[in-house]
């Protein structure tokens, strides 16, 4: 005969009661930012209007706001292929940054050859590159991937390999002691230690590709938010050129605590994954 489990009325109301103290506790994080957002665009509209700053200058937020719904389509549209450069760039970055940082952490030589041009790769302007790689491949997709690629792998690489070398010296000494390998030491001590560590980078990099994509879209590009920017000051349509902006940092905002979101979700499976630990 089958058991049928029943949730019991003490069960239920417990969870609830967590659920309702989670979205409190997340309320009372969340309302200060919301606020003072809300307060700064009340500010900056009036100030605008009192003023009477010319809409060519400074537009006010309800003018672009405004044009934003009405060139919705075309909007959504850029978004659409800058959060594909973005999404596709960012990817790559993270599978070269973890990749350099394992290598350099396995294999010490490797450290004193390839960190310096890890460390060259960031102090190179990245205005500068774009014209360059544009020269290179093209006005399609490829040079706006490598110059998000070239921005965003340093942080990731850079945190994962603090991460990879910040391993316990007793706990190391013990897997020396039974015999373990360095790969073993590699994947079953350094990697799962590095981990709090790599989504700082990650939580790093994702902005750092959004910036990225803005950049390539600058130097050269028929389509995307960046172009639409660039577009909207040539054109002197200073309310689409705020309504572009504003959309691409609420899309930098919304990828970060995208970001923050797959850290905490999978925290619950690895509970030693924390986000203190930041190395900017």
């Amino acid at each position: 005969m089958a058991v049928v489990e029943t949730k019991s009325p003490a069960r239920s109301a417990q969870g609830a009661r967590i659920e309702t103290s989670a979205f409190a506790a997340w309320l009372s994080r969340t309302w200060p930012s919301v606020i003072v957002f809300f307060g700064a665009f009340l500010v900056w509209e009036l100030l605008v209007e009192l003023l009477d700053v010319s809409s060519f200058v400074i537009a006010k937020p309800s003018e672009f706001i405004s044009e934003a719904w009405i060139s919705r389509e075309m909007l959504l549209a850029a978004m659409w292929v800058t959060l594909q450069e973005i999404v596709y760039g960012f990817l790559i970055g993270v599978g070269v940054g973890v990749l350099l940082a394992v290598l350099i952490a396995r294999f010490q030589f490797l450290e004193r050859a390839i960190y310096p041009l890890v460390v060259l790769f960031q102090v190179v302007p990245k205005v500068a590159l774009a014209p360059i790689f544009i020269l290179w491949f093209g006005y399609g997709l490829a040079p706006k991937l490598l110059l998000i690629v070239v921005i965003v792998f340093f942080p990731i690489t850079l945190n994962m390999l603090v991460g990879l070398k910040s391993i316990d010296q007793d706990l190391l000494l013990l897997m020396r002691s039974v015999g373990a390998s360095r790969n073993q030491i590699l994947t079953r001590i350094q990697i799962p230690t590095s981990l709090p560590y790599l989504f700082a980078g990650l939580r790093i990099g994702i902005t750092f590709a959004v910036i990225g994509a803005v950049v390539a879209e600058f130097a050269g590009a028929a389509d995307g938010l960046g172009y639409l920017i660039q577009f909207a000051s040539t054109q002197l349509d200073t309310p689409l050129m705020f309504a572009a902006l504003t959309i691409i940092s609420l899309l930098g905002l919304a990828l970060y605590y995208g970001m923050s979101l797959a850290e905490t979700a999978l925290r619950t499976r690895f509970p030693h994954i924390q986000s203190d630990n930041v190395v900017a």
